[in-house]
């Protein structure tokens, strides 16, 4: 019998579901794990190849490969799409599913060296397109799904012996301007290249495989840590767009979420500020960071890449809205959450709350006031601690304005 639910097909009595939670994390690893295990019987391989993958253990000497299903395949391109699996909602089994088919062929490399799989792997991180490769192996791909808070998982390894491109990648005119330009800055080729329309995963990828940058520069940079480049770099060049703009005049609630991952994102109207609480849902105790209108000077430690990944699209909202505002952000994590997929997973959450139609307040209190019983109705949880102890509503609060001069 075959049960359909969101999407996902599932067997009922497969050999490694242990239980009837969707989103149980052993099931959903085991099950991935059995797919893929009869694939990695064999040390050569063809591949398409959606993205690289530079480890940061070990720096500056680090692994850089690619990351590629054991065979070659038109829909290649859905095995690294954080946006597609968002707009069409996909699961937390069907990402695992791709993920973990994910072969990461690898070696070990200085980040300023250059060697033939760098070469490669920068062709994969520029190209629009997955790009087809002949891997060969030292070994069998050892079988295990790695996952964290930060990256995307990915599935088996093995060191490279060899490895040559098959197929023309397809690399954008512009990316190929940014590439050649060895006097331009990575900030600006970053922000150059999200201006003309390629998103941010996009631009982790070109970042980690060293291919923006000054020529003295240029360097692999581990894919964990490209991805918060990013999302700073961006951030910081919309945030001085924004301080231009008036300040809003409406209290605003957005909320939604996506994977278990919910955002209460408020606008009060005043100049940029920006704090982000992020709590498990129905436990005491949470991490926050903030900054003002003046900026942060150290990185986000207590919410880490999260923080870069939330602030973005509220800076692409008020962007696009034309407003300035303080953005007070708190991210309830619920068990629906079961296996960590990266930080994207919290963009793509907030961009959905931003995209919920806002609830208009005419006070500071009645929003506060609507969000903590709202929370306190659906998830059980009390956020009274955190407005108490908001930097940004202490600094709303108690800082004089312009106007009152």
């Amino acid at each position: 019998m075959m049960l359909r639910q969101k999407g996902f097909v599932r067997t009922e009595h497969h050999p490694f579901r242990t239980c009837d939670n969707f989103n149980c994390p052993v099931c959903v690893k085991s099950i991935a794990k059995f797919k893929v295990k009869p694939k990695l019987n064999r040390e050569q391989f063809f591949g398409s190849s959606p993205a690289p993958f530079v480890g940061r253990f070990g720096y500056p000497f680090v692994n850089v490969g690619v990351l590629s299903p054991p065979e070659v395949t038109e829909d290649a391109w859905l095995y690294d799409a954080p946006r597609f699996w968002s707009a069409n909602r996909f699961q937390i089994p069907q990402i695992v599913d791709y993920r973990s088919s994910l072969i990461n062929s690898h070696l070990k490399s200085h980040v300023k060296s250059s060697c033939k799989l760098q070469e490669i792997s920068r062709e994969v991180g520029m190209a629009a397109m997955p790009v087809e490769l002949e891997i060969f192996l030292k070994s069998k791909p050892v079988l295990r799904m790695s996952s964290d808070s930060s990256a995307a998982p990915i599935g088996p390894s093995a060191e490279v012996k060899n490895a040559r491109i098959t197929s023309n990648p397809k690399i954008p005119q512009k990316v190929e301007k940014v590439y050649s330009d060895t006097d331009l800055k990575a900030a600006e080729a970053i922000n150059y290249l999200y201006s003309s329309g390629f998103d941010e995963n996009f631009l982790t990828r070109i970042l980690s495989v060293g291919a923006v940058g000054l020529k003295a520069s240029r360097k692999l940079v581990p894919t964990r840590w490209s991805i918060t480049a990013s999302d700073d770099i961006l951030g910081k060049q919309i945030i001085t767009t924004i301080k231009d703009y008036n300040i809003s005049s409406d209290y605003e609630l957005h909320f939604g979420g996506y994977l278990g991952n919910y955002y209460a994102v408020m606008l009060f109207p005043d100049v940029w500020g920006y704090e982000l609480f992020e709590t498990l849902a129905g436990y005491g105790g949470y991490s926050t960071d903030y900054e003002s209108y003046g900026g942060r000077k150290y990185y986000a430690d207590e919410t880490a890449g999260g923080y870069y990944a939330a602030r973005l699209p509220v800076l692409e909202k008020l962007r696009q809205l034309k407003r300035q505002a303080s953005v007070l952000v708190i991210r309830l994590i619920t068990g629906e959450y079961t296996v960590p997929l990266g930080v994207w997973v919290c963009r793509q959450a907030i961009r959905k709350a931003l995209e919920s139609k806002p609830i208009k307040f005419p006070s500071r209190e009645l929003m506060l006031g609507y969000v903590s019983d709202f929370v306190k109705n659906r998830f059980n949880h009390d956020i009274s601690n955190i407005i108490k102890n908001s930097r940004l509503l202490k600094n709303i609060k108690t800082q004089k304005k312009l106007t009152s001069f």
